[in-house]
């Protein structure tokens, strides 16, 4: 029987939606994460970078820089156990730096996913899921990379559409 995981990191708090900055209680890519569970039969894990990152939206940018620029892999809390019972993995992300956060090149490079589907979305405010599933293909080069899916933060909450598109591809995975 297919299994899915439901991976996803999310940062609460400052953050940009429509050219402000204001106070997330939850995360736009963890509202979509619980959206996709509450559809879809699989188990969610959300990646969290090890000591967390500045609690304010500009310092949150001047470390993703950073990690960019140096492409670092920070370290993640937690781990996903029997990750080789997973068929198909919906992976959620921010767009930070036009890809991924580097916490989550972390999380896919702890763990061989070789032959495994999976289903990225993206969270963002303006640019899309720019080069995102790209990198993803080359973190992942024996995985089966669908199609990305971008989803504007600022509708994370009314993005019903979006969602039923990433459980389709997930389903036909």
């Amino acid at each position: 029987m297919k299994k899915t995981l439901i991976a996803f990191f999310s940062l609460k708090g400052e953050t940009y939606v429509n050219g402000k900055i204001v106070d997330l209680p939850i995360g736009n890519t963890e509202v979509v994460a619980h959206k996709i569970a509450d559809i879809i039969s699989g188990d969610l894990f959300h990646i969290e970078k090890t000591g967390g990152y500045p609690p304010t939206y500009r310092g949150i940018v001047e470390v993703a820089k950073v990690e960019w620029k140096t492409n670092a892999r920070p370290p993640v809390d937690g781990t996903v156990e029997n990750m080789e019972q997973y068929d198909t993995i919906i992976l959620g992300y921010p767009n930070w730096c036009n890809t991924m956060p580097k916490a989550v090149c972390t999380f896919l490079e702890s763990y061989d996913l070789s032959g495994k589907n999976i289903v990225p979305y993206c969270t963002h405010e303006g640019s899309g899921l720019a080069g995102s599933v790209d990198d993803l293909k080359k973190l992942c080069p024996s995985s089966n990379v669908l199609p990305g899916t971008a989803i504007h933060g600022a509708e994370a909450a009314t993005s019903d559409e979006e969602v039923k598109r990433i459980v389709t591809l997930a389903n036909q995975a």
